[in-house]
């Protein structure tokens, strides 16, 4: 039984045509706002992202790894940017890793030493200081993550920020290097423009890193 979840959808209902033009316009609708935000952001950070890729392909070159991480919707978006480092569509892959991939360490630190620092003892002990620290928050205001920019800075790591919103505690942390945020009050828009911003980063890296390997040769 659903339709505790769903009451819209009516188990009697009968006539389904009105129910899915409604749907479909929705669809249309919510694909509209996502394109003309994703277009929109993608132009006002450009410069930022630019400045960013440069730096994490400075890491890289010098043998630096991404460590990327997040909760909820954003644990699986930092998957994402792990695989997308790692296992890209073309080009060289860079090391990378995502923090929440191993359920076994991120539930023992979170039972033995507490959520907020499930993601800073791991880059305690894995990360080094040419590394990168990437998190990815809708608010901005998680404090893990907060934690983990701030463990992340103490190590000398470079530390990448994605937020939404108007970029919450994040936007305004001096542990946090380059912080690109989507300004939207949906939490869904967000988090799909976020995966166009990673998109963008992921390329812009790829150009920066390659154009180093030229340079040196």
């Amino acid at each position: 039984m659903t339709d505790f979840l769903y009451p819209f959808l009516d188990r009697e209902e009968r006539d389904v045509g009105p129910l899915m033009d409604d749907l479909a316009r929705s669809a249309e609708a919510k694909a509209s706002l996502s394109e003309a935000l994703r277009t929109a952001t993608l132009a006002t950070l450009a410069g930022d992202l630019d400045d960013a890729a440069a730096a994490m392909a400075a890491r890289f070159g010098r043998g630096g790894r991404l460590f990327a991480f997040g909760n909820g919707g954003s644990s699986t978006d930092a998957a994402g940017v792990a695989a997308l480092f790692c296992h890209p569509p073309e080009g060289r892959s860079l090391p990378a890793r995502s923090l929440v991939a191993d359920h076994a360490i991120l539930t023992a630190l979170a039972n033995d030493v507490g959520y907020e620092l499930v993601f800073s003892r791991q880059l305690i002990a894995t990360a080094g200081p040419e590394d990168i620290a990437l998190g990815l928050s809708t608010s901005g205001s998680s404090p893990n993550l907060l934690r983990a920019f701030a463990e992340a800075r103490r190590l000398g790591l470079l530390t990448i920020g994605l937020a939404g919103y108007d970029g919450g505690t994040m936007a305004a942390a001096d542990t946090v290097d380059h912080c690109l945020i989507v300004r939207s009050d949906s939490v869904h828009r967000i988090q799909e423009v976020q995966s166009a911003v990673v998109f963008a980063l992921w390329q812009r890296v790829e150009r920066a890193v390659d154009e180093k390997s030229v340079g040196a040769r």
